[in-house]
């Protein structure tokens, strides 16, 4: 049976579920979007194909993300769409028939209830056995670090709907902060900023599109502008307007001061010898939201230490986790099993 068992990973984010199987890496990346009949729970898309629907599908279908801030916010959708993720990415007939162990990563600050929720939708979808592990764990493997040692590591993980802050030393998380402002939340401020200074009304995906493009978390960092495509709020036509990365500047700093404040706070609760330990290498950003240009800098300048983007930031909580599901033995897996 061990032949053909996999190990799968599930990253379970806000926006965006990214699943690895075995040593393949990440096979599948797609948004944690389902599409659904009005007043049913009836999917009618997941992934890719619910977030082409998003404001262009009949008044009867609306999309839904059924995890909010790390946290299942439907338990019936969250199975399904686990499920589907599942059958796709495990295309082998046989691994229908062997069952798949699968590690989901979940928030620092997760309650036991909110982990029951995870670890049942998981097995409900199809899952053999269930592992937990938090984010910034997984991060931190992720991007490489070896936090076995009795040495201090701070990650700051910019997810879509979360942002955990973690200081990590000999395998553990030593104190940590969950702040509920991430990606999404800088998209809101975007949209917001538009309608108050342009009367242009856009939608999530432009919102995403103008962040990446011109999107600056520090004066100077960054002078591109963008053609932005929307609705003007008193015609409601069809409009554009040109926006700049120094406009948008002020509202997304503005948006990212409660991540700021939480990095602070973790900082003071860390002990002494491993924040000296964070003063020397620096902190790690891991996340899709840690690619927003100027990030760094402002963690650095608020701070005054230094703060480093991974490689693929985006990819680490998802590689990381698959690595430690990969190097458990069958005696641990059982042992974590059967203490759930």
């Amino acid at each position: 049976m061990g032949l053909f068992k996999q190990n799968v990973s599930i990253d379970l984010g806000t926006a965006t579920v990214l699943v690895c199987v075995g040593k393949k890496g990440v096979v599948l990346k797609e948004p944690s979007i389902v599409a659904i009949k009005n007043g049913t729970r009836d999917v009618v898309a997941i992934g890719e194909e619910a977030r082409e629907m998003i404001g262009r599908t009949p008044g009867d279908i609306t999309t839904v993300k059924p995890i909010q801030n790390g946290v299942i916010s439907s338990f019936t959708i969250t199975k399904k769409m686990i499920r589907y993720f599942l059958n796709k990415a495990l295309k082998n007939p046989l691994n229908r028939i062997f069952l798949p162990d699968v590690i989901l990563c979940v928030p620092s600050k997760t309650t036991n209830v909110e982990r029951r929720a995870v670890e049942q939708a998981a097995q409900d979808a199809g899952a053999h056995r269930v592992f937990l592990v938090e984010e910034p764990l997984a991060a931190a493997v992720g991007a490489g670090l070896d936090i076995s040692r009795p040495s201090g590591h701070m990650v700051v993980d910019v997810g879509g709907g979360t942002t955990d802050i973690a200081v990590i030393s000999y395998d553990s998380i030593i104190a940590s902060k969950s702040v509920k402002v991430a990606g999404d939340d800088f998209d809101e401020a975007i949209k917001n900023y538009l309608k108050r200074m342009h009367n242009l009304m856009v939608g999530d995906s432009t919102a995403e599109y103008v962040k990446m493009e011109v999107g600056c978390l520090y004066e100077g960092v960054r002078n591109d502008s963008v053609e932005v495509h929307g609705s003007d709020m008193v015609t409601g036509l069809p409009s554009e307007h040109t926006v700049t990365s120094s406009e948008l500047s002020e509202t997304l700093i503005s948006t990212a001061m409660p991540i700021l404040d939480g990095i602070r706070s973790v900082l003071e609760e860390t002990p002494p010898e491993l924040a000296a330990d964070i003063f020397t290498k620096g902190i790690l950003m891991t996340g899709g939201g840690a690619l927003l240009s100027g990030f760094d800098e402002l963690i650095r300048r608020t701070t005054g230490v230094e703060a480093v983007v991974a490689d693929e930031p985006q990819y680490c909580v998802a590689r990381g986790s698959i690595s430690i599901l990969n190097r458990m033995s069958k005696e641990k897996k059982t042992a974590y099993a059967s203490g759930r």
